[in-house]
């Protein structure tokens, strides 16, 4: 099939799935995916999204067959190369003159399905499953660096350049480099250094420039640049970072797409996200709503809704209403059913005992989440591993209640970035907060988890108050979990968490090298704790937006 054609049908595809159309868009692509380059990656990145939002196993598995045929299609387009021209092209690169532009587009088409396949691999965020997805993605690099597609790119831009085709080609180079970048940017230096070896280096800035100008091009691959920016401001910023994002950029990368497909689902989830961290919950939850009604072909956008819809409650304390997102959760999505029964039970522990839901048994909701863990190439997903810890409380005959369960996980998808911006809601979360404390304090029958809980409580106190600009009072409720190392018999996350909020203070303070001093040492001095890995990728973000950080890998040799 002609490259002018199949980028034609492509295109078309694409607006049929902003449109909501995702079984139109497969059925257009479908009967093609075997004989065009562009047909196939289209297909098989239409159910990868399907297998990332679903989490289940009959998914995972046809993304995964369909990227193996789409490597095997896109493989007959690419340049055929004897045992020496492979072996001169290892030591002095591919000469660019020798492509033609169909091979030339078959070389970006084929790193782009190998970047969806090593995508698969990173569905937790231990160590391990870094490493196993930088191996995989390590083909992908090579082609957009040892062949060099952006070399390739910038040789052929003039003779190119008026081709109808090579738009696409400039965007798809711009949104692998962009990505490639970005990604290796966000990586902790202790998996950098063991990742050394492949030959990769990541540049956060060279990364968002390029995804800028893919986002910004009239080119197949921009919509796909522009998802992975919002998904970094809306997402990664929040959970592994430090919950700075930069929601003005957001907005106006969305803006186009929002005018263009007003009741796209995609344009609402994401303008209804915007809206969350900005602080307006109400707005927020009309437009998840929205984006609910929108469409019921992928039920699996429903559920994304229910988690924030879930959140937006919980950040004001309606906890039935959160409930309600958190049972539809557990009922219909199998991303973690160990988180989702954890959520589920810890908003009903805030609800006072007669509001409690009927039919609800709060002890057995805990008891179910250790059984309910997914191994991942036999390693736990650190969240589920968090969860299943905190309920092992309720697994004796006498349980031992956790005192504001729900408020803790909140710190650990680090909502308190995001609730901060509303201080009255803030003073609300800090009196639920006061309460709680005060009840532990006049306990007449104190647990071994006593001490832990009373940490737990004096966290989450001093994040309340740094938010609310309560400096002071913050870092005390700060040291007074550090003072309490040695009795911590439990929570072990506690102190190094609380050492980078500590530090997080000092930074709004203004104090960076007292701030650089102590996120080094909770990095440097403490191992083997619950999200661990967690907390390295947001000691690396942070570290990064002081300035401090010189880990950054040499150059590839290639």
């Amino acid at each position: 099939m002609e490259l002018e054609s199949a980028l034609k049908d492509c295109s078309c595809a694409l607006q049929l799935f902003l449109n909501n159309r995702f079984a139109d868009a497969l059925a257009l692509l479908r009967p093609r995916k075997s004989e065009s380059m562009y047909h196939a990656m289209g297909y098989s990145s239409i159910l990868v999204m399907q297998a990332a939002m679903t989490f289940e196993p009959k998914d995972i598995d046809t993304a995964t067959t369909s990227l193996r045929e789409s490597l095997q299609t896109c493989q007959r387009f690419r340049k055929k190369s004897g045992f020496m021209e492979t072996i001169a092209t290892f030591w002095y690169g591919q000469p660019t003159e020798n492509f033609t532009e169909e091979q030339i587009h078959a070389e970006l088409c084929y790193a782009e399905v190998l970047l969806q396949k090593a995508a698969l691999t990173f569905l937790d965020e231990s160590l391990i499953s870094f490493i196993k997805g930088g191996m995989k993605i390590r083909h992908s690099y090579q082609i957009y660096k040892t062949r060099d597609c952006q070399d390739l790119s910038n040789v052929l831009e003039d003779s190119e350049k008026q081709k109808s085709t090579y738009v696409h080609f400039k965007g798809g180079v711009n949104m692998g480099i962009g990505s490639f970048n970005l990604m290796l940017s966000l990586l902790p230096s202790r998996v950098l250094r063991l990742m050394e070896f492949l030959g990769f280096s990541g540049d956060r800035e060279l990364g968002l420039s390029e995804l800028r100008e893919g986002a910004a091009s009239d080119s197949l691959r921009s919509i796909l640049s522009t998802l992975t920016l919002l998904m970094f401001h809306l997402y990664i910023t929040v959970i592994l970072g430090t919950g700075e994002p930069n929601l003005a950029e957001a907005e106006s990368l969305l803006k186009p797409y929002v005018e263009k497909f007003p009741n796209g689902a995609l344009m609402l989830f994401y303008t209804a996200r915007i809206a969350l961290l900005k602080g307006d919950f109400t707005f927020a939850q009309e437009n998840f709503l929205a984006c609910i009604a929108a469409q019921e072909e992928w039920r699996q956008i429903h559920h994304l809704c229910y988690w924030e819809l879930m959140w937006a409650y919980s950040f004001e304390l309606r906890w039935k209403e959160a409930y309600r997102y958190a049972d539809l959760l557990c009922k219909e999505n199998k991303w973690s059913q160990a988180v989702y029964a954890f959520q589920k039970a810890a908003i009903l522990s805030m609800l006072p005992e007669k509001e409690a839901m009927a039919g609800e048994n709060v002890v057995e909701l805990f008891r179910q989440v250790d059984g309910l863990r997914m191994r991942i190439a036999g390693k736990s997903i650190p969240t589920e591993k968090f969860a299943a810890k905190k309920a092992q409380r309720y697994s004796s005959a006498t349980p031992a209640k956790l005192p504001v369960p729900a408020l803790e996980m909140m710190y650990v998808w680090n909502g308190f970035t995001v609730v901060g911006k509303r201080p009255s809601l803030t003073q609300n979360i800090l009196a639920t907060l006061e309460e709680a404390d005060e009840e532990l304090k006049n306990d007449p029958n104190p647990t071994e988890y006593h001490l832990d809980d009373r940490c737990v409580i004096q966290l989450l106190k001093g994040l309340c108050f740094r938010h609310l600009g309560c400096l002071v009072q913050a870092e005390d409720c700060f040291n007074h979990v550090i003072a309490s190392e040695n009795d911590i018999k439990h929570d072990t996350y506690l102190v190094p968490f609380t050492m980078f909020e500590l530090g997080l203070l000092h930074k709004q303070k203004g104090d960076i090298n007292m701030a650089i001093t102590v996120i080094e040492n909770a990095k440097t001095n403490y191992k083997g704790y619950n999200m661990e890995s967690r907390l390295h990728f947001r000691i690396h973000a942070a570290l990064n937006s002081m300035g401090s950080f010189s880990a950054k890998l040499p150059p590839s040799r290639t």
